[in-house]
């Protein structure tokens, strides 16, 4: 057994981390927090674990008969101090070969040696063990974890090999859910951390509740390093006893590592804080917590533990194992503790740990150790290591006489072995889930606290199969202690109506309770309104646009007998305007409170008009191509192409009819979207797949439009209208392409916003690339604008073609 103080730090030595070694035959490797103080933390941890695994290895190879006979389990075990950075440098040094070079997974040009390690205990803490098991994937080695319980190592893709000898947090997630379910609390607070155990295991309880119709008075995730850095932690802590002070939550959750909870611990104390509190199976055991001077004063405290067991023999071991070692770390230990001598020893405060655990040097008895040890940790290893042996004996073929096979093997040949194992270790049925995760129910404790000593006591059980098992007493008790407590949550807010009792009633879905939670308030509506700066802007760009597309058709009335009029598609030109008009004209429907009317006028007849608008451009393209292409046969089939109201209308009714269909089965709708105190009103587009066709055909449209007229500018065209429309069809679909993706990620009322801006930068594209460089003609270029200067232009150009001809 080995304990640390606060003043003791975990070093490094020369050769790697502090370790001990023991050769055999087969070496199992051993990654435990013995110490928890490094140049970053002042934690104190303890060597239980770590004597735990010797002391069953020991068993194993003295057992009679032999598990393995003509064989020996040595074991390599590390001091990782609870911290990421060693226990990564500590897991190369259990795969290194010890005979060659070490591993080195970076080199390509090599092939990875057998790790010197067939099999990893550890880690205690699940970031250590995340970081861990991806580093020991790389060569097949299984890890078992007897302290890591996140539930994203339970994911096979990432850690194919991590296994474990506990449940994992997804049943005691659930355990604790349905322990508040029992004792019919309404509300609870829930307290995390932002680490892979505190983090995934209250997003997963905050989920599992909300399911239930539980309040959550108030979640609190704290820092990764909430119990190292004391200026961080100060200013956390304070707003934690804040949120404690007023909060009206029946039970709070800590479900976050121990070192966190000590922290919390001794400023609820301070604060002379009483609270029902439900701990996870990392500090819900923790004797260093129990003992903090005052625990008595926080109230009550439940928790959840894997079920409980005790290592066979272990406890003789410990009292035993002081005569003469060589152990390294328990040799450090017995340097720092003088040993208790018989007078002493008759002393209990003599005896007692309590005064070394906060720092005090006193004297050492082995009768007292006893007492300290983690039973829940000091099993998992034991079941860990006697799943091993278990794996090993499948895989060398051993019965009590002989193996069949000798020690050499791969460690993924063992991993693959361990996974099926399917036994009983004393009355622990063990075996292991796809996941890698057994199938063992949790202890429920309950600390039964005194001003004197703290009894932590087994009062029911939780199983994987939801059922659990209180005494009928307890329920009673709890019931009939419970206080009115009202709260909301985001599904459903609830509200007291009565004085006495813990009966509260729902608001309604439009209605939030007030922050006395003494009635309901009316939720505000939240959409686009008239006076929004970013509607302003909107409405101002909308009025401009259809002045100056009026007054663009009114130009071109005036011309309408004009060769630049008729160069543009001559009276698809005032189709064309018609559509962009219309276009401007709808983009109000996006503003304002939506309705059936101005959801179903949106996006579906933008739709259809600008459909309308790029057809007329598409066959004015397809008139300029046949009139200038001299090549006959290529410009055969564009001939027959060349029927302009025609082109226009199969288009135009392509997409009519789409977005007639897309309107009879699933068309786009008003909806109320229910927040914490407003209600978001928005337009549902009702079929996704229609949309998006919509939104294709368009682009189908705009890229064809930007080939062909791509194609034709080296036709002989005066007024370069391939060229604007080159331009604009390109701004199109660069304005679309941008507008999905801004589109699905953005929610609120600004998505109607970005709608229309969408579409009012598409009608501006074609009328300032397209029709305004024609106007400016007309108005200022009125020399060109003519019969003549349109007949000389193309008559250079075909002597300048007929010449290259010539030439080639």
């Amino acid at each position: 057994m080995f304990l640390v103080s606060r003043t003791e730090k975990c070093y490094i030595e020369q050769d790697g981390p502090l370790h001990m070694y023991v050769p055999g035959d087969i070496i199992i490797g051993g990654l435990f927090p013995v110490h928890l103080q490094t140049n970053r933390t002042t934690m104190p941890g303890n060597g239980f674990q770590l004597q735990v695994m010797t002391f069953a290895i020991q068993e194993i190879n003295q057992r009679t008969p032999k598990v393995l006979p003509n064989l020996t389990i040595g074991y390599d075990i590390y001091d990782t101090c609870g911290d990421v950075t060693f226990a990564i440098r500590a897991t190369f040094g259990l795969l290194k070969d010890k005979f060659n070079s070490c591993f080195q997974p970076g080199d390509s040009n090599s092939t990875v040696p057998e790790p010197h390690a067939k099999v990893v205990i550890g880690e205690r803490y699940s970031e250590v063990s995340v970081a861990v098991a991806r580093i020991l994937t790389l060569s097949s080695v299984a890890q078992i974890s007897y302290g890591s319980t996140s539930e994203l190592l339970s994911k096979k893709r990432k850690f194919p090999t991590f296994l474990r000898t506990l449940s994992s947090d997804t049943y005691q997630t659930k355990a604790i859910a349905k322990l508040v379910e029992k004792f019919n609390w309404k509300i609870v607070s829930v307290v995390g951390s932002d680490d892979e155990y505190g983090k995934y295991g209250s997003e997963q309880l905050i989920d599992i509740f909300t399911e239930m119709d539980i309040c959550i008075d108030f979640k609190k995730i704290l820092p990764g390093d909430f119990s190292v850095d004391e200026s961080k932690a100060h200013d956390k802590l304070e707003e934690l006893m804040g949120l404690l002070r007023n909060s009206t939550a029946e039970a709070i959750i800590l479900f976050t590592k121990g070192a966190n909870v000590d922290v919390i611990m001794k400023a609820a104390i301070q604060n002379n804080l009483s609270r029902i509190w439900i701990g996870s199976d990392s500090w819900s055991t923790s004797t260093r917590i129990a003992e903090i001077k005052g625990i008595y004063k926080v109230g009550q405290v439940f928790g959840f533990i894997s079920k409980r067991n005790e290592v066979p023999g272990f406890k003789d071991y410990v009292t035993s194992m002081f005569q003469g070692t060589t152990n390294p770390f328990l040799e450090q230990y017995l340097s720092y503790y003088p040993r208790c001598n018989s007078s002493e020893k008759n002393s209990k405060n003599n005896c007692s740990l309590t005064k070394s655990q906060h720092g005090s040097k006193q004297c050492l008895d082995p009768r007292c150790l006893v007492n300290y040890i983690d039973q829940d940790e000091s099993y998992n290893i034991y079941v860990a290591v006697k799943v091993i042996a278990e794996g090993l004996r499948q895989l060398l073929k051993c019965d009590s006489e002989k193996c069949g096979r000798n020690a050499t093997f791969t460690a993924l040949e063992l991993f693959q072995e361990i996974k099926k194992v399917n036994f009983t270790v004393d009355t622990t049925h063990i075996f292991f889930d796809d996941n890698g995760d057994p199938s063992i129910g949790y202890d429920i404790v309950n600390w039964d606290m005194t001003e004197s000593k703290v009894d932590i006591k087994t009062i029911g059980e939780y199983w994987p199969s939801g059922k659990i098992k209180l005494p009928d007493d307890l329920i009673s008790k709890m019931l009939n202690t419970l206080q009115l407590l009202c709260c909301h949550v985001v599904k459903i807010a609830f509200l007291c109506v009565t004085p006495i009792g813990v009966k509260c009633e729902p608001c309604r879905n439009w209605e939030y309770p007030s922050p006395e939670k003494d009635k309901c308030l009316n939720k505000t509506l939240d959409f686009l309104k008239w006076w929004d700066p970013f509607a302003i802007v909107l409405s101002f760009f909308e009025i401009v646009g259809i002045v100056i597309t009026i007054l663009v058709t009114v130009l071109f009335a005036v011309h309408r007998n004009t060769p630049i009029v008729k160069a543009v598609g001559g009276y698809l030109s005032f189709l064309e305007l018609f559509s962009l008009l219309a276009c401007f004209c709808i983009t109000f429907t996006f503003t304002a409170k939506p309705s059936t009317a101005s959801c179903v006028a949106g996006l579906p007849l933008f739709g259809i008009l600008f459909t309308l608008c790029i057809s007329c451009i598409l066959a004015n393209l397809l008139q300029i191509l046949v009139c200038f292409r001299f090549d006959q046969r290529k410009s055969a089939w564009l001939k027959r192409l060349n029927r302009p109201v025609a082109v226009v209308a199969v288009i135009f009714c392509a997409q009519l009819i789409l977005c007639v269909l897309w309107l009879y089965y699933r068309p786009p709708i008003p909806k109320e979207v229910y927040h914490a105190k407003t209600i978001l009103l928005q337009c549902e587009k009702g079929s996704k797949e229609f949309f998006g066709v919509m939104l294709g055909y368009n682009a189908l449209l705009a890229f064809a439009c930007f080939l062909f007229a791509f194609h034709g500018k080296l036709l002989p065209d005066l007024y370069k209208n391939a060229s604007f429309i080159t331009i604009s069809m390109l701004l199109y679909l660069v304005i679309w392409i941008v507008f999905i993706p801004i589109y699905i990620s953005m929610v609120g009322k600004y998505t109607r916003a970005i709608e229309a801006a969408a579409v009012l930068v598409s009608n501006y594209s074609i009328l300032c690339c397209h029709l305004a460089p024609k106007c400016y003609i007309m108005l200022f270029r009125k020399e060109i604008n003519s019969e003549q200067a349109i007949t000389e232009y193309i008559r250079k150009h075909c002597e300048q073609k007929g010449i290259a001809v010539v030439k080639s």
